[in-house]
C-alpha cells in the first residue's frame, strides 16, 4: 500500500469544482503550473542549445542558470509569486496522482517491451525504462494512464515512450517519488512531477508534457520540452503531455489539453472523468518515442 502520508482523495470542494471538466479546463488541476515548461525548486541549469514551449520558473530557489541558451516562447517566473504558487498547486497534483487506487502493481518490471492499457500503475520503488513502452489508449477519448513510483524513474539511451489509439482527453501523469532522470535521447511522454530533482541527459525531450521538481533542481542538456504541442512541431496536443500524430495507429502525444489530429498540436487538457475523482488528465499519443515527504509546505 502506499503510505499514508499521501492524500487518499481531494477535499469534496476540489472534486466538485473538477467533476465534469472539458479538456480546455486544464487548470483546476495543475493551476498555476499549467502555463510552465519547466519548474525547478532549488535550481534550475541549463548546458546547450535547449528549446522550452511554456514558462520557466524556480522556487523557492533563486538560480536559473545557462539562460543565454535557451529559447523560450513563455515568460521567466524567479522566484516570484507565480512561481510559488504552482509549486503549491504542484503538490497538491502530486498528492492527488499519488492517492489514486492502483489498478496494476509493476514494481520490478523493465517499462521497455510493454504495451499498457489505461489504468494506474504502481513501483514500490524505481521504475525503469529501457527500449519502448507503448500506452494503448484503446480509442478512449477519456484515457488515463498514471504511474505512482516510490523512489527513482530512470531512462535508458534512446528509450521512447509511445501512444496509440488516443483521444482528446487522454492523460498521462508520473508522479515520481525521488529523481527522475532522462537517458540521452530519450523521447518521453507526459507530465513528470518529483518530489526532488529532474535531470535531463543530452537531447532527451518531453514533446508535450512538463518537469516539475518539487524540492530540488532542474538539469538541462540540449533538450526540448513542450506543453504545447501545436506549436512543438511533432504532431501533439498541449494539454500537460506529448502530442498525436493521428488517432488510428501511429500516434503522437499530448501534454496540455487534448491530442492533436491528423499530425497537429495541442494543449493538453487535465482531469475531467469520475474515473480520476473528477480529474480530467492530459492527452498523450506518441510516434517514437512513493519516498520522499511532498506534503510538506512550500511556502515561504
Amino acid at each position: 500500500m502506499k503510505p499514508s502520508k499521501y492524500l487518499a482523495i481531494l477535499p469534496l470542494a476540489v472534486i466538485g469544482a473538477l467533476y465534469g471538466a472539458t479538456p480546455a479546463m486544464a487548470i483546476p488541476f495543475l493551476g498555476a503550473a499549467q502555463s510552465f515548461s519547466v519548474l525547478g525548486a532549488a535550481t534550475v541549469t541549463n548546458t546547450g542549445s535547449t528549446t522550452l514551449w511554456g514558462d520557466l520558473g524556480v522556487y523557492p530557489g533563486t538560480s536559473i542558470t545557462g539562460m543565454e541558451s535557451v529559447s523560450l516562447t513563455g515568460t521567466v517566473h524567479q522566484t516570484d509569486a507565480v512561481a510559488q504558487q504552482a509549486q503549491l498547486d504542484s503538490v497538491t497534483a502530486y498528492n492527488s496522482l499519488a492517492g489514486q487506487a492502483v489498478t496494476s502493481n509493476l514494481s520490478g518490471q523493465d517499462l521497455g517491451g510493454l504495451t499498457l492499457n489505461p489504468g494506474v500503475y504502481f513501483f514500490s520503488s524505481a521504475a525503469q525504462l529501457t527500449g519502448t513502452l507503448t500506452l494503448d489508449a484503446l480509442n478512449d477519448p477519456n484515457a488515463l494512464f498514471i504511474f505512482q513510483i516510490g523512489s527513482a524513474l530512470t531512462t535508458a539511451s534512446n528509450s521512447v515512450v509511445s501512444m496509440l489509439n488516443g483521444g482528446a482527453n487522454n492523460g498521462v501523469y508520473w508522479q515520481v517519488g525521488s529523481s527522475a532522470t532522462l537517458g540521452t535521447s530519450t523521447q518521453f511522454a507526459g507530465n513528470i512531477i518529483a518530489d526532488q530533482s529532474i535531470t535531463l541527459n543530452t537531447t532527451a525531450s518531453i514533446l508535450c508534457g512538463r518537469a516539475i521538481a518539487l524540492h530540488a533542481a532542474v538539469t538541462m542538456d540540449t533538450n526540448t520540452v513542450s506543453n504545447d504541442c501545436n506549436t512543438s512541431g511533432s504532431g501533439i496536443s498541449d494539454y500537460g503531455s506529448v502530442g498525436f500524430s493521428g488517432f488510428g495507429g501511429s500516434a503522437g502525444t499530448d501534454t496540455g489539453g487534448g491530442a492533436g489530429t491528423g499530425g497537429g498540436t495541442s494543449a493538453v487538457p487535465e482531469p475531467g472523468t469520475l474515473a480520476l475523482l473528477g480529474l480530467g488528465l492530459v492527452g498523450l499519443g506518441f510516434t517514437r518515442r512513493q519516498s520522499a515527504e511532498t506534503t510538506k509546505s512550500l511556502v515561504a
